[in-house]
């Protein structure tokens, strides 16, 4: 019996994933062949989705994208046997976008069945787990520490800290929080994740949960995300079933339970202790610090919380060792990062890559350059709070402390790529009315801010009193940063003023630009 892939993965369905599976299973009872349909988790390769791939002799061949109406071309030309088609791309792990890559979080996503947990213990899955039920809690947050793993969801903290802070408390119950808010633009790495693998995040979860003494888990993953809360739910109870979740893990004397808890689409709640607010029931608005969430977090509860990104590559430092991991990347960046390629991108998709990529590589070689065959002209890294970079810095590695030297935030790894076409300064003015609609409220700079923000970009745009309004604009991003609650109102300025400094033309007629460059600074 020939197996067949076809992705189960929310992108590969919203461009017709299912309907080409059941085209394949139809033709394939027409012609009276024998086919074993598995629905993977997807390669990453969306420009390419829906991307069929059938096991041959020599390894699985790659079709793609493929739509209904191909599927019987497809096997009159023999696709089944691994035969050429113009949708043919060879070898899946040949193909150069896969093949340049470095996949160790994303080692088995669009290869396993994501709800096979035979298929996961087969590709190396819970030997990371195996090991840290041998080893001291101690043991395991040094090796954390070792690897040089810091927290994926953009402030770049140091994880082996977060972990050791919760492992000394003392606590009659502490928990694990996982922040699969992913509200980010041009972000789905996450998503891809849970939806492709599943079992990653529950493993790299538990081994949390018996570093830091926790026995309760949570993940909170946005509303818009219904495959991927499907996925996860179901991927636990096959998990408790098995004894990797639920009392006394595969007969150790550690227990840890997970549970799934929905968001209701604020973006504010990708902010740790809105999260954990959420998760209590309450609306979610920001905490004051201190005390920070590893000392009183869930429930006034010791918890360790990171994201979906930070979970998911604990299970291989688990595995491997962390020296292994600490190999990867430059500086004080260590390991690989799942970089996102999105807006007006040729190629768009995911890229595990060791720190150290340049943004011109990401969008260049493995994007193609844009969709519309323009030029590249900006590319905004890091999500709508992370600054728009101009072409002059897209040789900048992607580090976290040499993107901080230029006034810019590696973030969860996302690239939203503009043409020639792009008004910058409906750019930065979209950055501040974004965060008038997602903040919540709760500190002056931020919400206020915000809004006089977009009232003073659109004076300028206007040619209302332009000087005025630049030097308003500057000042008032400056009080933002320094006077905001929480990241929200703090990380808005970076769009809004890497747009001013870097095309500065986008906010001015043609003559002002001396007092433009002099705003900026």
């Amino acid at each position: 019996m020939i197996t067949v892939y076809v992705p189960r993965d929310a992108a590969a369905l919203s461009v017709g994933a299912d309907e080409v599976a059941s085209a394949i299973l139809a033709e394939a009872v027409k012609l009276k062949k024998q086919v074993r349909l598995i629905r993977n988790g997807s390669r990453g390769m969306l420009y390419l989705e829906p991307l069929v791939e059938v096991e041959t002799p020599t390894g699985r061949v790659a079709y793609g994208p493929v739509t209904p109406g191909d599927v019987a071309d497809l096997f009159k030309s023999g696709f089944l046997e691994g035969k050429s088609h113009k949708l043919g791309h060879g070898l899946t792990e040949d193909i150069p976008y896969f093949k340049k890559q470095e996949r160790l979080t994303f080692a088995r996503c669009g290869i396993t069945d994501p709800l096979s947990i035979e298929d996961y213990i087969k590709y190396d899955g819970f030997k990371g787990l195996k090991n840290a039920i041998d080893m001291k809690p101690i043991d395991i947050v040094t090796e954390v520490t070792t690897s040089g793993l810091r927290g994926r969801g953009g402030a770049g903290f140091p994880t082996g800290i977060k972990w050791k802070t919760v492992h000394d408390l003392k606590g009659d119950q502490k928990y694990v929080a996982c922040n699969a808010d992913e509200g980010d633009s041009g972000t789905f790495a996450d998503r891809m994740l849970m939806e492709g693998d599943p079992y990653c995040l529950i493993e790299g979860m538990t081994i949390a949960a018996i570093a830091g003494g926790a026995t309760k888990g949570y993940i909170y993953i946005r509303s818009e995300y219904p495959h991927a809360i499907n996925v996860l739910k179901e991927a636990i109870e096959i998990a408790r079933k098995a004894n990797w979740l639920g009392d006394n893990i595969q007969g150790s004397n550690y227990s840890f339970d997970l549970y799934v808890r929905r968001g209701a689409g604020a973006y504010i709640c990708g902010e740790e202790t809105s999260m954990l607010e959420s998760i209590e029931g309450k609306r979610g608005i920001v905490r004051y610090k201190p005390p920070i969430p590893a000392i009183e977090g869930l429930f006034g509860k010791p918890t360790i919380i990171n994201n979906v990104m930070s979970f998911a590559a604990v299970p291989i430092i688990l595995d491997k060792g962390g020296e292994f991991y600490k190999n990867y990347g430059v500086g004080r960046s260590r390991g690989t990062l799942a970089f996102q390629i999105a807006g007006n991108i040729k190629q768009g998709g995911l890229v595990e890559k060791a720190f150290g990529v340049t943004t011109r590589e990401l969008v260049e070689d493995w994007g193609g350059g844009t969709a519309t065959g323009r030029p590249v002209r900006a590319v905004q890294v890091g999500g709508p709070l992370g600054a728009y970079l101009p072409e002059s810095k897209f040789d900048v590695p992607m580090d976290y402390e040499e993107f901080a030297k230029v006034d810019a935030m590696v973030g969860h790894g996302g690239l939203v790529v503009f043409d020639d076409t792009v008004d910058m300064a409906k750019m930065a003015r979209f950055a501040m009315e974004f965060c008038v609609l997602e903040s919540c409220g709760k500190c002056t700079p931020c919400r206020i801010g915000s809004t006089r923000g977009v009232e003073t970009i659109d004076k300028i745009i206007a040619d209302d009193n332009r000087a005025k309004n630049m030097e308003l604009l500057a000042d008032l991003c400056v009080t933002m940063a320094d006077g905001s609650l929480c990241a929200m109102g703090g990380l808005t300025p970076f769009p809004v003023m890497s747009a001013v400094k870097g095309f500065p033309d986008d906010f001015n007629k043609p003559g002002k630009n001396k007092f433009l460059a002099e705003a900026a600074e």
